[in-house]
């Protein structure tokens, strides 16, 4: 039986950046639409880290009992592991969508945005398929969109949707900064798992694209965003509050194309998690002073 620590690990920690971040951003721009509702934005952070520690579970219930985990570089995996049983882990996952859900339903219900329910639903159809049923979408390289699209867009949008927030341009190309960052995190994973992946014939986008173009990839994601703090900064100059995540981009930029592989690429992970947060904390602070200054 897997333990309280064990548990916390195979919901990956490591990707809290990713649920989080969204929300962030999506409350600077409410807070600059002065629409902002502390509720609802609580409750947007719990549809967002339910749907994120759901699909991570999901995740290691689906790849754990095909086997594709069973020869393992990164952190802990419950099933592949055999320190939690299948249905153990699929029922985690199954909570985790349902805490997800209510939380969504009670924010549709506040905000009387009834349309988000579809919206909900496909996330959780999304999360489940990600690496579920018989032909699992991360496992033919589209997992880099499905996560730019429901991390980056969806979550940000989504957040400032339910406050009554403006959706303007500086919101959506904010959007756009967080999925790329947020995909660069999976980017990186899976540059990680190419060996072991392509043994398993799990043809991901890093196995399709090679290590080269992959690590390039990368380094884009990494960089993009940073010229989208530019660019809104010449319209309002609190928006280039993002660039304070520079030096942190630079840093696993350069180790990702110096060639680290395998375990190496471990803290670029985590490395990743951060700048996105560093770069949503900035984004979200111009994009809440920006129109009173």
């Amino acid at each position: 039986m897997a333990t309280v620590a064990e548990w916390i690990e195979g919901a990956r920690p490591r990707t809290l950046p990713t649920m989080v971040a969204p929300v962030l951003v999506g409350c600077g721009a409410a807070i600059g639409g002065n629409t902002f509702s502390p509720v609802r934005a609580l409750l947007a952070l719990v549809v967002a880290m339910g749907l994120g520690v759901g699909v991570n579970y999901a995740n290691d219930y689906s790849d754990g009992i095909r086997g594709t985990d069973d020869e393992r570089v990164g952190p802990l995996r419950l099933v592949g592991s055999r320190v939690a049983t299948p249905r153990a882990v699929r029922n985690a996952a199954f909570v985790s969508f349902a805490v997800s859900a209510l939380a969504g339903l009670t924010l549709v219900s506040l905000s009387r945005q009834w349309w988000l329910i579809a919206v909900g639903s496909v996330c959780v159809l999304a999360a489940w398929f990600y690496t579920g049923g018989k032909h699992p979408y991360g496992y033919l390289g589209f997992g880099e969109i499905a996560v730019f699209v429901f991390y980056g867009p969806v979550a940000v949008l989504g957040t400032l949707i339910t406050q009554n927030g403006p959706v303007n341009g500086p919101a959506v190309v904010s959007s756009v900064g967080v999925g790329l960052l947020a995909c660069a995190v999976l980017v990186a994973n899976n540059l990680r798992d190419i060996p072991t992946d392509t043994d398993v014939g799990k043809r991901t986008l890093a196995v399709q694209l090679g290590a080269r173009d992959t690590r390039r990839l990368y380094t884009a994601m990494v960089v993009a965003p940073l010229l989208a703090s530019i660019g809104m900064g010449v319209v309002a100059w609190p928006l280039l509050f993002g660039l304070i995540a520079t030096p942190l981009s630079v840093l696993v930029a350069r180790t990702v194309l110096r060639g680290a592989t395998g375990a190496d690429l471990i803290p670029v992970l985590a490395k990743t998690g951060i700048l996105l947060l560093v770069w949503s904390v900035g984004t979200a602070v111009g994009l809440a002073v920006a129109p009173w200054v």
